[in-house]
């Protein structure tokens, strides 16, 4: 899909955006679920699931090691194969664009005594997978091949007796951590992943509710110690995905900054791993509501109301940047229209995304008036309320999808258009996101 040609859009001012909107399911659970599903024994059933390109490419990885996986009106069911039983896969795993699906899957496979290849488009190949590869060898996996740098294409051989490890995860990264935890699905013994910095814990959450026999203990100083025992059973189950908080942050931050807007957006995952961006935007004065606060497979969802408002410059701290740390390139758009600074610090994992999205987003608000400061691991951003003058640039959104979608909600509340060079990857996480915000009166144009 990368390789057509790319479809540009502009965003222009809109009148008071109004109605309900519901996003899609959340993309860290989506993987996980097919993943889970894919490797479990007997039947899981999935509601919910975020049906992007990049979700879809983790389907296709689990079904080329032996999973069944069909979709039935809405509902998608997986016959697993059980742990320990993944089959080796007859030609290279694409994951396109997905750095989740590619490297939890790494780690998934990683422990097993057979031959894996990995691929993915541009992008994807850009991007380092060291982290990911190097506890993997210390369990006894080879990579028998990469590019320069641990980059795609990459092949890997599991060893024949993996050995368990304790593992410190060096930076705060949900992926990494996740990538050796199920690796150590398939290890004899304890395999330990030490967290300094806490992440997103659906791994640790769904692993648990599949049956595997994982536990978690905080000493004193806040670290995290993550056992998880390898070779027990895990066991089918239903998951209803709730809606994904990254993506809310479009239309969420777009009724924030077009004035008189009043939305709802129904059924939000608020684990508090992920609800930086929702902090942060009401520390800066944002009206949102939370309605209906409510569990739903062991996660909690509400209903967000969110209106127009004068939102002021704050300074976000480093230690909030693993709970949002896909939500920056919206919250500068949010910060441009903040009264004062807006300081955002510790964001140097923006620096290994699809793009290089502190850059990116750094560009992009330069092409349209926004005085911003970009330095190595923080951006400032000097807001003018309102607007005015503002807009104008094209943005180079480099392959990355949420660097397009924020840059189009900025030009909801500019007062001249933003056009975005290609939006035809938005696809890959949030495909209904232009008639979603079509919908509720956003004036985006392909």
């Amino acid at each position: 899909m990368h390789q057509a040609l790319p479809r540009p859009a502009t965003a222009r001012r809109s009148t008071s955006l109004q109605g309900t909107a519901r996003v899609p399911g959340d993309k860290s659970i989506s993987h996980r679920a097919f993943m889970f599903g894919g490797l479990a024994s007997g039947e899981t059933r999935i509601t919910g699931l975020l049906e992007g390109e990049d979700v879809m490419r983790t389907g296709e990885a689990m079904k080329a090691m032996g999973a069944r996986i069909e979709k039935n009106a809405g509902e998608w069911t997986i016959q697993g194969v059980g742990n320990g039983c993944l089959l080796q896969p007859e030609a290279p795993l694409d994951f396109g664009n997905a750095g989740t699906g590619s490297r939890l899957t790494m780690g998934l496979v990683g422990t097993y005594d057979m031959e894996t290849t990995f691929t993915g488009d541009a992008s994807l190949s850009g991007r380092p997978m060291g982290r990911v590869l190097d506890p993997l060898r210390q369990m006894g996996t080879q990579v028998l091949k990469a590019s320069p740098g641990d980059r795609m294409p990459i092949t890997l051989r599991g060893p024949k007796v993996a050995a368990p490890i304790s593992y410190r995860v060096p930076m705060a990264s949900a992926q990494v951590k996740s990538a050796v935890l199920l690796a150590g699905l398939n290890v004899a013994g304890i395999t330990t992943v030490v967290e300094p910095v806490m992440t997103r814990d659906h791994t640790e959450k769904m692993l648990k509710g599949f049956g595997a026999n994982l536990s978690v203990e905080t000493d004193e100083q806040g670290v995290r110690h993550i056992f998880i025992e390898g070779q027990g059973k895990l066991s089918g189950q239903t998951i209803a995905v709730p809606g994904d908080p990254s993506s809310a942050g479009f239309p969420l931050v777009a009724a924030l900054i077009v004035p008189g807007s009043d939305i709802t957006i129904e059924n939000v995952l608020m684990n508090p791993t992920r609800t930086g961006l929702l902090l942060t935007l009401q520390e800066m004065g944002g009206n949102i509501e939370v309605l209906n606060p409510r569990n739903a497979g062991g996660e909690d969802v509400a209903d967000l109301r969110v209106r127009g408002s004068d939102l002021k410059g704050v300074t976000v701290p480093a230690e909030r940047a693993p709970s949002m740390i896909d939500e920056y390139p919206v919250l500068a758009v949010a910060a441009a229209f903040a009264e004062g600074e807006t300081l955002m610090q510790g964001l140097e994992e923006l620096r290994v995304k699809e793009s290089d999205r502190l850059a990116a987003v750094a560009r992009g608000l330069e092409a349209n008036g926004i005085d911003c400061t970009e330095a190595e691991t923080t951006l400032t951003v000097r807001g003018r309320p309102g607007g005015k003058g503002l807009g104008g640039g094209t943005v180079k959104t480099h392959l990355d999808h949420r660097i397009a979608m924020a840059f189009l909600v900025l030009g909801l509340a500019t007062e001249k258009p933003v056009t975005i060079d290609d939006s035809a990857m938005i696809a890959t996480s949030f495909p209904e996101f232009m008639g979603l915000m079509a919908g509720l009166g956003a004036e985006i144009e392909c």
